[in-house]
């Protein structure tokens, strides 16, 4: 079943290759001539002979010295040539062109790859991939935000904290006269003033886009690198007991709480977390332990 099925998806692929005209192997490097004709020689010929060969034909019919166009172009198929059979690894990839003229997808990628391959910088290629993907990245970080921003405000939750805003600026008097961009206007100015609790998605940054992260990756390990010293040497070392910000993290890792969750507790809440240093082994377990009967009771 799986083979028939993979077989119709393939075909028009295979199809579509087969039916492309791409030229024959040895016509990719200098066109429908033969590179070692064009200089005079044969297959085995080496360095030294494929050299004086194009010196003493570029002599002949060098632009310079014949204005006969038919001369210009042989010239110009013949400075190929020599560019193509000078070169040890391209010759090689000639050669086996020549040989395998049935292998014509491999041999054109081969011929590409050692044409344009080595003229393209890797830093180039490397920072326009990073901005396309920071571009990206972006643009997918806005729309899932605005998208959580629109679902929020259709909740009856933010309305009602709306309502409570626009009457603690009104007083509680609102004119029936506003006309309807008046009223756009000021639910406009209120949804700025609101504080949008969103959870799972946080604003757009460029701080936290892939591009500038790499940017900043010596400076980030640097900085983990200093964190990971001064916490070894504090507390592991020293005996110190957990600052305030130190136990709070603690206490997120341990209970896998994201940042942005963690932000919106109570601090009396957080207080009461922080303060079981559930970090411990044994804290933790306890801890489990009576949300479990707690969970138990309310049931």
């Amino acid at each position: 079943m799986i083979g028939s099925a993979s077989m119709p998806a393939a075909s028009p692929l295979l199809l579509l290759l087969l039916l492309l005209p791409l030229p024959a192997s040895n016509a990719i490097y200098c066109d429908e001539d033969d590179c070692y004709d064009l200089l005079g020689l044969k297959q085995d010929a080496n360095t030294s002979e494929i050299k004086k060969a194009y010196y003493k034909l570029s002599l002949k019919l060098h632009p310079d010295k014949t204005p006969d166009p038919e001369s210009q172009k042989l010239f110009v198929k013949i400075a190929n040539a020599y560019e193509i059979l000078k070169d040890e690894s391209t010759r090689e990839q000639y050669d086996y062109a020549i040989a395998h003229p049935e292998e014509v997808l491999y041999n054109t990628a081969q011929y590409y790859r050692a044409y344009y391959g080595h003229k393209t910088d890797i830093r180039a290629v490397l920072i326009g991939l990073l901005l396309i993907t920071s571009a990206f990245q972006y643009i997918n970080q806005l729309t899932r935000y605005n998208q959580a921003v629109e679902s929020v405000k259709q909740s009856p939750a933010y309305r009602n904290r709306l309502k409570a805003l626009e009457f603690e600026r009104t007083g509680g008097i609102g004119s029936k006269k506003k006309g309807h961009k008046q009223v756009d206007k000021k639910v406009e100015e209120l949804n700025n003033e609101v504080d949008l609790q969103i959870h799972g998605v946080e604003k757009p940054s460029i701080w936290r886009l892939c591009g500038v992260q790499f940017i900043l990756l010596p400076y980030s390990t640097g900085k983990v690198l200093t964190w990971e010293i001064c916490w070894f040497w504090r507390y592991w070392v020293k005996k110190l007991p957990f600052a305030w910000e130190d136990a709070c993290y603690l206490t997120r890792a341990t209970l896998q709480i994201p940042a942005s969750t963690w932000k919106n507790i109570d601090e009396s809440r957080k207080e009461d977390i922080v303060t079981r240093r559930l970090w411990e082994k044994k804290n933790m377990e306890r801890y489990i332990a009576n949300m479990k009967k707690e969970s138990k009771r309310r049931r």
